[in-house]
């Protein structure tokens, strides 16, 4: 299962926290900030084929639904991204907005990217929503939603 096709993948561009290694925050950095990062990493692993950042990023318990429908688990978006049924070719995002409450934080963004998964096309621009819960001391996302869009933007 992916996201934005980024099922959630999901969906993220190369930018690194100034002082930081890719997703990890630093004490300076604000929660918002903080999960930015994560959701463009997110997108990056499928491009990268490593789902190892998302071991970190996607509680063990999250679930997502798809643009198609379809609902995940993490395993399902982790065996997606190692196997390359999900690949990204190019992508574009668009800004990334972090409401936080307390302990539970809601990220909403989009992109638009060239994608393949399960050898189809599943090029658009995708938005999607990610729902964080801040658990022993760090974000992790417990579930998503996405919605594709084939042709430009809505």
């Amino acid at each position: 299962m992916i996201r934005g096709t980024r099922i959630l993948i999901v969906a993220l561009s190369l930018a690194v926290l100034a002082g930081g290694s890719p997703g990890t925050a630093t004490p300076a950095d604000s929660p918002e900030q903080a999960i930015a990062q994560m959701e463009r990493e997110w997108t990056e692993t499928a491009m990268k084929h490593d789902a190892a950042p998302l071991e970190r990023i996607v509680a063990d318990d999250w679930t997502g639904i798809n643009w198609d429908g379809a609902k995940g688990t993490k395993a399902q978006l982790i065996a997606d991204v190692k196997s390359g049924n999900y690949k990204i070719e190019s992508v574009t995002f668009d800004p990334i907005k972090v409401r936080v409450f307390g302990d539970t934080a809601v990220a909403t963004g989009g992109d638009t990217e060239k994608s393949q998964y399960n050898g189809k096309d599943a090029s658009g621009h995708y938005m999607w929503t990610d729902v964080y819960v801040k658990r022993n001391g760090r974000w992790q996302a417990v579930a998503s939603q996405n919605t594709r869009f084939e042709t430009g933007k809505p």
